[in-house]
């Protein structure tokens, strides 16, 4: 029996002094190549993607497009309102209208009509 143990730890201790190379070949790669892979990461954090630039104007659009509304909207009501005799109203609408005219000077592509 006492043969067998000996030959099961001789076994052992080989198959760990053969698997040893490759964990401490595995370590050095891990230890060389981490640097690059928070260098990469950081780049990935820093950098804008061309689609989530696409999507951020497009929400910085949506947005524009929301206020040209409630603008024009505000201002149809005032212009009612002063065509009944609201000189308060008439005023109110020329500033509407001047705010207007700022957010489509300043976003010529809220000034284009829609296709279709």
């Amino acid at each position: 029996m006492v043969p067998a143990m000996r030959a099961l730890s001789l076994f052992a201790l080989t198959a760990s002094i053969m698997m040893l190379p490759g964990c401490i070949a595995r370590t050095a790669v891990d230890v060389v190549t981490a640097p690059v892979k928070v260098v990469s990461k950081g780049v990935d954090l820093a950098t804008t993607s061309q689609s989530e630039a696409d999507e951020k104007r497009g929400r910085e659009l949506r947005k524009r497009e929301e206020q040209l509304g409630k603008l024009e909207r505000e201002y149809a009501k005032h212009m009612d309102e002063c065509r009944e005799g609201d000189d308060h109203a008439c005023f109110k609408s020329r500033e509407i209208y001047s705010e207007i005219q700022i957010l489509l000077r300043d976003n010529p592509s809220l000034d284009q009509a829609p296709e279709g």
